[in-house]
């Protein structure tokens, strides 16, 4: 299907009286002659895109469906939100990680929305949660890619100017399709909108150009763009046009005052118009071509003229707008990133750019039995950032496991840690694998092929399995889907039978996974299993850690080497109201509510 024309939309959008103008200032246009669209100086995609999240740069929108987009909300205006759907469905590079193996058990839609918006000239925003959501649940394969947006976060992390150019860009590119996203209800708004928007476009273009200056990692990208734009055919027409709007003439006048205060006398003496401007034609020029129009039979009104030349103008520029349209969700990526670091500083926390031990080879899964070199994790000042969007208080702690790829079994009482410890490594990784901030003041990782999470879920109404029946569904979908080398994170596996069966399916997933040499994080209420694993070490490379207590046996958010000896069941019943003293005092109450009145329990 060909793509309708800016004359198409028009038609399709502009009620009667728009049809007639579109300035109030009735412009002179050089020729009454309905000039052909200005068509750009390269083909679309010859100038490379500004594209911030791949090491190869490419224009990853559907560019076709956007200029469609452009061309009716320039004609008549779109609904709000409506370039939204080009950002969220933009293409990313090549991942092998599978979000459906974890993104719900990770938090991330919420992690989004609660702690990476971020504020730009004053007004806040949320990034696309589609977006941004996939270019972190889905970690380049590519190393270049996720080097080229660490190195992109460390130059705006050690450069104020660098930072302020990013987020005066990316207001101005909203505010160039919020200019878009207005709805024209007379025609004189409808005239004055048009040029806006070439306005707000022209300002977006320029934004690009003048600022970065002497950036040397991928954000010289939009300056070398800008650049580029504005040394084509037409920018400059675009220019010419806005240029010869705002002054179609200069003119220099006399004012006398009264002894009162009042004006007496203006008079002009001079007018000098803009004659230097390719959109000028002499008073006798513009005479003569109203007369040769009249005289073929063409009736055409100044602003209907016009109409036609602001076209050409914003079809002359229709590719590269494109392309901001695409940088858009490539700005949210990165002005997140320095959302979520300001808001960790805030809490008195830190976040880092992690040490990625990247395998030798090509392939990030490496082969079985193979013993290479590759360092052990190790975090420091480690944190949940989803507690930051919540009035909890945010305790960090430390982690290192050697090897990296260890099966990790993490065992504490209730309400230690331990769940919010699993959700923070997740989120760690996948931050760290896909070139963001990691919740951490200091880390270092390995990184995987794929990520696995399964958290203890709520049951479901309509659910076809008992309890031990999801469990063993749950299980069988970790092998289903791991692959030598993925991360595996799993919360109190086998906690939905009897502790005997529990502990001997335990140890059968403990010693296949073991095979599959993984990076595993498992937690436990088999303490006495727990316990023997670590003293008769069946499976090689186990790691063991325990929620730390203090003098009164009271979590404090750390954990350290070993297996607790309890699970401190009494106290946290005690900490809930749940001891034999106040179960039988509600028992009490209930009895004394039945006497008053009036009904003795048999």
């Amino acid at each position: 299907m060909p793509r309708p024309s800016l004359a198409t939309a028009q038609r399709r959008h502009r009620t009667p009286d728009e049809r007639a103008g579109l300035t109030p200032r009735r412009l002179e246009l050089v020729s009454a002659a309905s000039p052909e669209p200005v068509l750009p100086d390269a083909p679309p995609g010859q100038r490379s895109a500004p594209d911030l999240l791949s090491h190869r740069p490419a224009l990853r929108v559907d560019a076709r469906a956007v200029k469609e987009s452009l061309t009716f909300a320039f004609a008549g205006g779109a609904p709000g939100g409506a370039f939204d759907r080009h950002i969220d469905s933009a293409s990313l590079p090549a991942s092998t990680w599978d979000p459906a193996r974890f993104a719900q058990h990770v938090f991330l839609q919420e992690l989004i929305v609660g702690c990476l918006h971020f504020t730009s000239e004053g007004r806040t925003y949320i990034p696309s949660p589609a977006l941004l959501g996939r270019a972190l649940s889905r970690p380049p394969s590519d190393r270049d890619t996720v080097e080229l947006r660490r190195e992109i976060f460390r130059e705006l992390t050690g450069s104020e100017a660098q930072r302020r150019d990013l987020a005066r860009a990316y207001a101005t590119l909203r505010r160039w399709v919020g200019q878009l996203e207005t709805i024209s209800i007379s025609r004189r708004e409808g005239s004055r909108r048009r040029l806006d928007i070439l306005v707000a476009a022209k300002e977006a273009f320029d934004a690009l150009a003048d600022g970065f200056a002497g950036a040397r990692s991928g954000l010289a990208r939009l300056s070398a763009f800008g650049a580029a734009v504005r040394e084509t055919e037409g920018y400059r027409r675009l220019a010419d046009l806005l240029a010869y709007d705002e002054e179609l003439a200069t003119l220099d006048v006399r004012i006398r005052v009264g002894s009162d205060g009042h004006v007496r006398d203006l008079r002009a003496l001079s007018i000098r118009e803009n004659s230097e401007n390719r959109f000028y034609k002499s008073p006798i020029g513009r005479v003569f071509t109203r007369l040769v129009m009249l005289w073929r039979g063409y009736r055409f009104s100044d602003d209907e003229l016009l109409i036609r030349y602001v076209n050409s103008v914003f079809e002359g520029i229709e590719d590269d707008l494109v392309a901001l349209i695409q940088l858009l969700g490539d700005l949210e990526f990165y002005l997140a990133g320095l959302a979520l670091r300001e808001r960790a500083r805030a809490a008195g926390l830190s976040v880092c750019l992690p040490e990625l031990a990247w395998p030798s080879g090509p392939e990030l899964a490496r082969p079985i039995g193979a013993r290479d070199e590759a360092p052990g994790r190790a975090l420091k000042g480690l944190f949940n950032p989803i507690l930051l969007a919540s009035s909890s208080r945010v305790v960090a702690c430390d982690i290192a496991t050697d090897p990296h790829d260890a099966i990790v079994i993490v065992t504490g009482p209730n309400s230690g840690g331990k769940t919010r410890l699993l959700e923070a490594l997740s989120l760690t990784q996948m931050l760290g694998q896909a070139g963001f901030f990691v919740p951490a003041a200091e880390a270092r990782l390995s990184p995987c092929h794929g990520l696995f999470v399964s958290l203890i879920e709520q049951a479901q109404a309509d659910q076809s399995e008992g309890r031990l029946g999801m469990e063993l569904l749950r299980i069988r979908s970790l092998f289903e889907a791991m692959q030598v080398g993925d991360m595996v994170v799993l919360d109190e596996l086998c906690s939905g039978t009897n502790p005997s069966e529990g502990e001997e399916i335990f140890q059968l997933v403990i010693s296949l996974l073991a095979e599959l040499r993984p990076q595993a994080f498992i937690t436990t209420h088999f303490l006495e299993l727990a316990a023997r694993l670590e003293r008769d070490r069946p499976v090689d490379r186990l790691v063991f850690l325990q929620v730390e207590l203090d003098e009164q046996q009271w979590p404090t958010y750390q954990f350290v080497d070993g297996v607790a000896r309890t699970s401190l069941a009494h106290r946290t019943a005690a900490r809930l109201g749940v001891t034999r003293e106040e179960l039988v005092a509600l028992v009490e109450r209930s009895k004394r509510a039945h006497r008053r009145r009036g009904v003795e329990p048999a």
